[in-house]
């Protein structure tokens, strides 16, 4: 406990699943937190659940102009930024020939061209040291099928977690990447698949863990709390798999 006290922390979709238990990991250890989504419902959901000390902000990652808006808010807010989480992110799987200029677009948007800029508009807001946190992929390291827009989005993610680094180290700005395996959270039901795809693709996930079981939002928001935190301070420019095993065995 007390591992964020002191620390501001801005985590981006987090109304559910992994975003959600990483906001309420980050209050528990004494951070001010604030956390977006684009849902009205969902964002009201999770202000019941996360209670009053959370900061509850609508936001679409993808769209450019409310990335610039945020970072303006926050900078209302608060009188510096020691955490960015970017968790938000667009999961669509579909075949090759499935795909449209308009979908993919709205994918890249969400999962790498909003964190971008977000991390550009906030950049005046970061104190030294800071960190910030890229949800990554271990589909960025496998050939997992219907998965090429999505793995292509998050390895130009998982890279950003090394040029930013070196672009931004000197002002004490440490960048990394997280990312998750098959982990249990609504992600999968949102892929508007028929019951049966979807079922069928949870099995073919589920087959891919070598530890022999789907992830847990906590793990992945415990491994978050040490990216935040100063006991990784002499961690910078790499990736944290939390994944079963997936990428490696």
């Amino acid at each position: 406990m007390g591992r964020l006290k002191g620390k501001y922390a801005l985590i981006t979709g987090a109304t559910s699943g992994i975003g959600l238990e990483t906001a309420r990991q980050f209050l528990a250890e004494g951070a001010t937190v604030a956390i977006t989504g684009r849902n009205p419902s969902g964002l009201d959901a999770a202000q019941r659940e996360l209670g009053g000390s959370a900061q509850v902000i609508r936001n679409d990652a993808g769209n450019l102009a409310d990335q610039r808006a945020l970072a303006a808010e926050l900078a209302q807010r608060w009188p510096r930024l020691d955490i960015l989480n970017v968790n938000a992110g667009d999961v669509m799987h579909q075949p090759l020939q499935d795909w449209d200029e308009v979908v993919y677009d709205r994918l890249m948007q969400t999962n790498l061209k909003g964190p971008f800029f977000l991390i550009q508009a906030l950049l005046p807001m970061f104190s030294n040291p800071s960190s910030i946190i890229l949800c990554g992929s271990v589909s960025a390291h496998i050939g997992l099928p219907q998965s090429s827009a999505y793995a292509a989005s998050k390895a130009g993610l998982l890279s950003l977690a090394r040029t930013l680094s070196g672009e931004m180290i000197e002002r004490g700005i440490r960048v990394n990447g997280l990312s998750p395996g098959p982990t249990e959270t609504p992600a999968l039901g949102k892929l508007g698949l028929p019951e049966a795809e979807e079922k069928a693709l949870g099995d073919r996930i589920r087959a891919l863990v070598p530890i022999g079981r789907m992830g847990k939002p906590w793990e992945l928001a415990k491994a978050a709390v040490f990216l935040a935190s100063d006991e990784s301070s002499f961690v910078v420019g790499t990736e944290l798999l939390v994944d079963g095993g997936v990428g490696n065995l």
